[in-house]
């Protein structure tokens, strides 16, 4: 059975269920296949607590296997907030259990209690398997208007 539930960050177990998630996400050719650094690793919950993240934790018994982290957002058109999604992680041998499925849909009861308008993710082309879970669940591609096309997803790292 499957059970899902929000992250204490001040619970040290919940702290190390989170890095550990995390670093075995990094770890994943999806994640770059390149462990955590220790900076990370030492500060991530941390950095969540003082930026309001929502990090729910996914349990297949008592054993962690699956991470969502998101942020709050505000959608200036809506007036309203949202929620962006900024990793899910299921550890590779509980794949294809509908894991990602149930993170999504406890996120989504926690965004509509807060009167959030919509929840944002980004997906890469190749990670084809995540794709069709988040299609499943509802997701698309981000359009104002068709003739303008969709949005894209860019970066300019700073570091």
């Amino acid at each position: 059975m499957i059970t899902v539930r929000r992250a204490d960050y001040r619970s040290e177990t919940d702290a190390n269920n989170i890095v550990m998630l995390l670093d075995a996400y990094a770890r994943d050719p999806m994640g770059g296949e390149q462990p955590l650094s220790r900076y990370t690793r030492e500060n991530l919950v941390t950095e969540l607590a003082k930026r309001d993240g929502i990090s729910l934790l996914a349990y297949c018994g008592v054993t962690p296997v699956g991470l969502l982290n998101g942020f709050e957002g505000f959608s200036t058109f809506a007036c309203k907030p949202l929620v962006n999604i900024h990793d899910i992680a299921v550890l590779a041998e509980y794949r294809g259990r509908g894991i990602g499925l149930v993170l999504l849909q406890a996120l989504e009861e926690i965004a509509r209690q807060s009167d959030c308008c919509k929840l944002t993710l980004e997906v890469l082309p190749g990670n084809a398997v995540a794709a069709r879970v988040y299609q499943k669940f509802g997701f698309s591609g981000y359009e104002l208007k068709p003739a303008m096309g969709q949005a894209l997803f860019w970066e300019k790292p700073l570091s």
